[in-house]
């Protein structure tokens, strides 16, 4: 019991290339810590591109076998979280793409992306938590306004805290366009929070 514990904390110290090589050598133990640690995240991630909680999990279980049977292809170049986002993310506009064929997809906005959009209160105090979930849900319902090449920019940027390389590397879009998406992104939920009656974004 002792030893299988240690065997445990073992696998948790190991880094995520120390783990896919345990995987492709065969050690089953390796590819579920991998899912461990990165499973509900992207759950969390493709729910809500989706919205829609069972088709959330469809697709993330899906990710994690193309993964498993991609391993062997993997480079370790690349962060392994920015590898297995890519595929998420691929996998989850094949789904949007399977449930919305006629979907266009968006031109760029000629914007060079610096401007940030602040969506948290800057110094909360413990008063202020019931604000802040209320506040918290308005941004999500308002993320889910947006058209999904936009949403998922977003929640890439300022929910799963992506570089605007990473978003670039795991959406296979150029760099100036990630952040034009972004920009626009921004500017359409500004719009939306004042339709909402929210002033002073």
């Amino acid at each position: 019991m002792i030893s299988k514990a240690i065997a445990l904390n073992n696998i948790k110290s190991l880094t995520d290339v120390e783990l896919i090589a345990k995987a492709i050598s065969g050690r089953e133990d390796g590819f579920e810590e991998l899912v461990r640690r990165y499973q509900r995240p992207i759950t969390n991630y493709v729910f809500r591109m989706l919205n829609d909680y069972d088709a959330s999990l469809d697709v993330t279980q899906e990710v994690f076998i193309k993964v498993y049977n991609s391993l062997s292809r993997y480079s370790s170049e690349y962060k392994f979280s920015t590898w297995l986002y890519r595929i998420a993310h691929n996998a989850a506009i094949d789904y949007i793409r399977r449930r919305s064929p006629n979907q266009q997809s968006i031109e760029t906005e000629n914007k060079d992306g610096a401007y940030q959009l602040q969506i948290e209160s800057p110094n909360p105090t413990p008063e202020q938590e019931r604000e802040r979930s209320e506040w918290r849900t308005e941004i999500e319902a308002v993320v889910k306004c947006l058209p999904s090449v936009y949403r998922e920019l977003i929640l890439l940027r300022h929910a799963q805290d992506m570089s605007y390389d990473e978003i670039a590397e795991i959406t296979n879009l150029p760099l100036g366009t990630v952040k034009n998406r972004l920009f626009r992104a921004r500017e359409m939920m500004r719009e939306i929070f004042i339709e909402r009656g929210f002033t002073g974004l």
